[in-house]
């Protein structure tokens, strides 16, 4: 007879099937029993999880298990993230799929599902941190194995960043005022705000180039804006680069346009 678990997420689901007889959430330490070893275990194909204020993110998860006598097509799965952020576990059936590598060795697939929008929310932005992966693993011969942190991976906050050069058009020798802002998404009222204190770049590409090149380095005031002035010289596109933080990732703006005569 089996257990029937499965957790959700920082107020989101993640329905990950689970298939060790007995099993349950008590489950907390490093354990296991035979040969059987955990080979991979991959979270968004490595990349964070990048979550904004609307959408549902989804992220896969793959768990690679290896046993001479073969891996069953079970798997439990489990994320915890700073308190209060953790994740309560039941056991669902059908929602990872294994897949027979060899006699030896399988792996085994679901879907963490993010989602801001839901009733009950993120619980606040410490979510944005690395979070563990856990996994308890078994095989045909009852060997199983138990890891509380298989791996980890981080979860962000989603970011933006916008440019304007002005004036447009602009005669040769005169002042651009380049403005713009870095936000990110704030999981505690579903709303972008912005980034204080912020390294950011201001790039230019020439009309006919394909790459940017770094003019200066511009830093955000307490409400996430930019401004800065240069002189124009030559036709082409003004934007701003942000290089990421630990909780927030990497942004380009779309470049702008500035004509200059």
């Amino acid at each position: 007879m089996r257990t029937t678990a499965r957790f959700a997420l920082l107020g989101t689901s993640l329905a990950l099937v689970a298939g060790v007889a007995g099993a349950t959430a008590a489950q907390a330490d490093d354990g296991g029993s035979g040969n059987i070893t955990i080979d991979k275990v991959v979270v968004n194909g490595g990349k964070p999880v990048v979550v904004g204020t609307t959408k549902v993110v989804t992220a896969k998860v793959s768990v690679t298990a290896s046993d001479d006598s073969g891996i069953k097509e079970t798997t439990y799965l489990y994320a915890k993230g700073p308190t209060p952020n953790f994740a309560q576990i039941w056991y669902d059936d059908g929602d990872i799929t294994c897949v027979k590598l060899s006699d030896t060795t399988s792996t085994c697939s679901g879907t963490l599902t993010f989602d801001p929008q839901a009733a009950t929310g993120f619980v606040d932005n410490n979510a944005a941190a690395t979070w563990n992966l856990g996994t308890l693993v078994s095989a045909n011969d009852l060997d199983y194995i138990h890891r509380d942190a298989a791996t980890t991976f981080k979860v962000q906050r989603a970011s933006k960043l916008t440019v304007n050069a002005s004036p447009e058009p602009v005669r040769k020798g005169k002042a651009i005022t380049v403005t713009g802002k870095l936000s990110r998404a704030n999981w505690e009222d579903n709303l972008y705000h912005g980034y204080a204190n912020q390294p950011v770049k201001l790039q230019f590409r020439k009309k006919g180039s394909s790459t940017y090149t770094t003019v200066k380095t511009v830093r955000t005031n307490s409400t996430g804006d930019l401004r800065t002035t240069l002189t124009a010289t030559t036709d082409g596109y003004f934007r701003y680069s942000f290089a990421g933080t630990a909780t927030t990732p990497a942004v380009n703006a779309a470049g702008d346009f500035v004509d200059v005569r």
